[in-house]
Formats: structure tokens, C-alpha cells, sequence
């Protein structure tokens, strides 16, 4: 009863804390480039860094030059103020001060500023006067109303449908704050299901992902290079959110998952936890570790490992992607025309 209640109280604050910010757009701070926010409803194994991902990857196509804007969750060591993680041609931060997903991202979109700072306007000033953004990408940014934008993306997932509230279930916010986003993508649903959630969540907009999982590539040792076949006994390891899901895929894939390690999201490995899984490994006859490439960012310091270490890519593509592309130029050239 108590929780039931708490979890009212809960929706109510947030919900009362985003119709503030609407009816006083004054006390948002306006960035001079575009703005596209990220974000999701549910805590943690949503997707939306992988859409954050996908969205670099389709500016960069359409010749802008993203900046993506992080909290920099998890980090290490306490910094004040902007860390540049990535200018766009090159690494300059490291994992201690960034945090693992944003280091992730730096290491992968080769093209793309990461900055990462608690104050987002801060990081976006930044990347405009130094590092050339002509358009930033707000991780986890639905939430995070201080900051204006001109696009808000939502990540559901249908499982979201049938969840709580804060501290019930999974939900930051009341399931019809939905319809504040302007375009909602729902990951891991066919058309059927993608439907449903528009229709009860009454969108205008709604586009599909579908969750993709790439080569499992050997990371240690280095010298033997090369990917995992599928068939391969592996033995999985993932200290993210829903790491069952990551188990799931690794089987879809047609691995031969003979054993699995789930950690919390964004945990520190020890060299302790490294020989642990190792032996653990050995154990159940893996031939090979298998990992995401989220966890080997903080995996790889505990080298070298007995046995090989693959990682695999969880992406997302957005479809109909025609229709995605179509929507992002409008809604870039819409606000472009607005501060002009």
C-alpha cells in the first residue's frame, strides 16, 4: 500500500515538474544549434543509446556534424565542469572521466563530438564554439527539461504498456507523458505491436526498431584477431540493464550459450571478478567470453585473460527508415526557420 502510494506520488511530482517547464519556456536555455533529445520513460535497457548511435550515423549522412550531449553517468573521477570525450576527428578524453557509454559512443562514431558535463547547456556551448556541432544529440534527455529542444524522441518498449511508476516498477514518468514526445520509437515490436502502443498511447508519430546484433569480435588477445562463429560454446557476460536480453540475442544468433554472468549496470570490474569469470568459463567448456561492447570499456583494463574475449554491438535501426530520414531533415529545417 505504502509503495502504491509512492508511486502515485511520484507520477504526480514529475508530472507536475514538466508542466512547470511548459508553461515557462523562459527558464529552459535555448543552444544556437539544433536540438534532438533521446530519451525514455523506463530506467535503464531501453535503447537509448543505441538510437543515439543510429541517429549520429543518419546525421552524419545527411552532412551535418552531431555533437552528442552526456550526463556521463558512472564516471570514476569527479570533474568539474565540460570533459570533451571526442572531438570529431579523434579521442581526447578517457574512461575514468567520461563513463562508460559515452566512451563507448566516442570509441564508435568516428565523425562525432561526445561531451559529457551534468549541465548540458554548458557541453553544448562548447561544441559549438570549439568543436563545429551543427546539431546535438541529448542522451537521455526526455527528462532532463532545463534544456530546450526542438525534437523530443521517446524509446518504449510494449512491455512499458503494463508498468508502474516509481518505486512499483520501472517508469521515471506517468505512461501519457508519451504524448509529449514527437515521435515515439518503439523497440522490439513488429507492426501488430507497434499499433497497439500507438493507439493506446493515442500518437501522432510512431516509427519501429529493430534491435540488431552484430559481429562478435575477438578483442583479446589481439594477436588473433578475427570473429566468433556462430555454434561457438561461449559463455556470456553482461553488466548492463536486462542483461537477459543480451542473453536472448546471443542465442537467436545461434551461439551455444553454456553458461551466463549478469551484473548491474555500469559495475566495475575487478581483477577478482575477472578470474572469476574465467574460471566460471572454463568450467562450463566456453571456448570464448562473450560480452557487449559497454562492458569490454571496462572489461579490457583486466587483461590478458585466459580465454578469448569477444564483444558484440547492440544496435538499433529505425523503420520505416525513409520515413525517419524524411522526419529528421523536416524537423532540422523547421527549427533552423524558426531561429532564423
Amino acid at each position: 500500500m505504502m509503495r502504491r502510494a509512492l508511486s502515485r506520488l511520484y507520477g504526480a511530482a514529475a508530472w507536475r515538474r514538466r508542466r512547470w517547464y511548459a508553461c515557462r519556456p523562459e527558464e529552459r536555455r535555448q543552444l544556437r544549434r539544433p536540438v534532438i533529445s533521446v530519451g525514455a520513460l523506463s530506467v535503464g535497457g531501453s535503447g537509448k543509446t543505441p538510437l543515439t548511435a543510429h541517429l549520429a550515423r543518419l546525421l552524419l549522412a545527411m552532412g551535418e556534424r552531431p555533437a552528442v550531449l552526456s550526463r556521463g553517468y558512472g564516471r570514476d573521477d569527479a570533474v568539474d565542469g565540460v570533459v570533451v570525450v571526442r572531438e570529431a576527428g579523434r579521442i581526447v578524453g578517457r574512461l575514468s572521466t567520461a563513463g562508460d557509454e559515452p566512451w563507448m559512443l566516442a570509441r564508435s562514431l568516428d565523425g562525432v563530438s561526445v561531451v559529457v558535463s551534468p549541465d548540458r547547456y554548458l557541453a553544448g556551448r562548447l561544441a559549438e564554439m570549439h568543436l563545429g556541432a551543427t546539431v546535438h544529440l541529448l542522451d537521455d534527455g526526455f527528462q532532463h527539461l532545463p534544456l530546450a529542444r526542438g525534437t523530443d524522441l521517446l524509446v518504449v518498449s510494449p512491455t512499458d504498456l503494463e508498468a508502474a511508476v516509481l518505486p512499483i516498477g520501472p517508469l521515471r514518468e506517468r505512461l501519457s507523458t508519451a504524448r509529449c514526445a514527437d515521435a515515439v520509437v518503439v523497440v522490439g515490436a513488429n507492426a501488430r505491436q507497434r499499433g497497439a502502443v500507438a493507439e493506446r498511447l493515442s500518437l501522432s508519430r510512431c516509427f519501429g526498431a529493430r534491435r540488431r546484433l552484430g559481429a562478435a569480435l575477438v578483442r583479446a588477445p589481439r594477436v588473433k584477431p578475427g570473429e566468433v562463429a556462430p555454434g561457438t560454446p561461449v559463455f556470456a557476460v553482461a553488466g548492463i540493464a536486462r542483461p537477459e536480453r543480451f542473453f536472448d540475442d546471443i542465442r537467436d544468433a545461434g551461439f551455444m550459450l553454456r553458461g551466463a554472468r549478469a551484473f548491474r549496470d555500469h559495475h566495475p570490474y575487478s581483477p577478482r571478478d575477472s578470474a572469476r569469470l574465467q574460471d566460471a568459463a572454463r568450467s562450463v567448456g566456453a571456448q570464448v567470453i562473450l560480452t557487449t561492447e559497454k562492458d569490454w570499456v571496462r572489461l579490457e583494463s583486466m587483461l590478458p585473460l585466459a580465454l578469448p574475449v569477444a564483444t558484440v554491438a547492440l544496435a538499433l535501426e529505425v523503420e520505416p527508415a525513409d520515413a525517419f530520414r524524411v522526419f529528421l531533415a523536416e524537423r532540422l529545417a523547421a527549427e533552423r526557420s524558426n531561429a532564423a
